[in-house]
């Protein structure tokens, strides 16, 4: 049976995720202005980067949720977190409420950054790998591989490529070569995270649980329960994030990473009856 739910005597705007909406909002409206009044790149100093990377700082795992890299981002976010968010503060209260969000949001950090060790590890291991014997055939192979779109795109980096392949000896091709692949592997480690989405993606699955039957009208058109919402949800992050399309540059595991950590903090919360106020 379907749950209904009326919001009389609920708040549909309670104080966290008001005030979560104003400072992702601030953020957003931060982030354009200082870039174009000041110059200053707030997603390269607040966005997570890679932890080997020069602009790493452990403070980008909490920073990274306040900011979105477009209005359609941020809005999709800020439209979830209201839409699922005000009755689980509702329910729960603020305090546990933000907790959560928290929780869920620097887990998905944390899943995020462990899959980037596994990918940039490999790439690390073979770039060493390469170091100890650059060849052109080589060369072509570890950037074919590991970064398709530099390959497929026309810039410097396919004409570097036309101009080792007709010169007649290759002389000092190989070691920059070998510069091109640090640079190439600089680049992947400073692309940072943003946004709030692994939070998000915590909150639904926490509405999914709390509130299973409870009908969604997907498009305000289309009823479906939350359960089976969080469902097809799930599967579609795992999904995307297994086919690794090189074109995507969505986090998916840290969505899923937002969910993880959502499941065991409920279930941890439900063991020990935890009261928050």
């Amino acid at each position: 049976m379907s749950q209904q739910y009326s919001p009389a005597g609920f708040s549909l705007l309670p104080p966290v995720v008001k005030n979560l909406l104003i400072i992702n909002g601030l953020f957003f409206l931060a982030t354009l202005s200082f870039e174009s009044a000041f110059g200053i790149d707030l997603v390269s100093l607040l966005g997570l980067h890679y932890f080997q990377s020069d602009l790493f700082s452990p403070y980008q795992f909490v920073s990274y949720m306040f900011l979105h890299g477009s209005f359609s981002h941020v809005l999709w976010n800020m439209f979830a977190l209201w839409m699922f968010g005000y009755l689980l503060e509702n329910v729960w209260g603020s305090k546990r409420f933000l907790t959560y969000y928290f929780v869920t949001g620097i887990g998905a950090a944390i899943i995020q950054t462990f899959v980037n060790w596994i990918d940039i590890s490999s790439i690390q291991a073979a770039a060493r790998a390469y170091g100890a014997s650059p060849t052109l055939d080589g060369f072509v192979g570890f950037v074919r591989h590991h970064y398709p779109l530099y390959y497929q795109s026309e810039g410097t980096l396919s004409s570097f490529i036309n101009e080792w392949t007709m010169s007649k000896n290759g002389v000092g091709y190989a070691s920059q070569s070998v510069e091109y692949i640090r640079q190439l592997m600089k680049l992947r480690m400073d692309v940072p995270t943003v946004g709030a989405s692994g939070a998000v993606y915590g909150i639904l699955l926490a509405f999914g649980m709390m509130f299973p039957n409870m009908l969604v009208y997907i498009y305000f058109l289309f009823p479906i329960k939350a359960k089976w919402i969080v469902i097809l949800y799930g599967a579609f992050e795992l999904f995307s994030g297994i086919s690794n399309n090189p074109g995507d540059n969505i986090a998916h595991f840290a969505h899923l990473g937002g969910m993880i950590f959502g499941f065991f903090l409920i279930i941890y919360w439900k063991k020990n009856q935890s009261s928050f106020s």
